[in-house]
């Protein structure tokens, strides 16, 4: 199982200077952590694994080619019973998820609320 880049996230924190690219990074966090093996996805909205990462990949795509998605399409995944928080709890990493929504919240407020 890889979590590198969920592990440099929680221990460097993100680039303030480079606030997509540290989206970029929460964001394949995010896959990292949905595909935990054995991971349990029945409270989440999505059917599976697979789901879960072709939505964040969608995601990180549009950033790529320089488009923000609507803030809501992002902060619905890291929200208080949000999809990913469900997985979290069902699959034994909710400290992780914890720890990742942490810092989307930062990158938040860089993109979006101008912080």
């Amino acid at each position: 199982m890889n979590l590198n880049r969920a592990r440099q996230l929680i221990h460097e924190g993100i680039d303030r200077d480079n606030p997509s690219e540290s989206l970029i990074h929460v964001l394949e966090s995010a896959i990292e952590l949905v595909s935990i093996p054995d991971n349990d996805f029945c409270w989440s909205s999505w059917d599976g694994e697979q789901e879960a990462k072709q939505e964040i990949l969608n995601l990180i795509a549009a950033i790529k080619n320089g488009v923000l998605p609507d803030k809501v399409k992002i902060a619905v995944l890291f929200a208080s019973t949000g999809p990913l928080q469900e997985v979290s709890l069902s699959s034994g990493w909710a400290d992780a998820f914890l720890k990742v929504a942490e810092k989307y919240d930062e990158v938040e407020a860089l993109l979006w609320r101008g912080g």
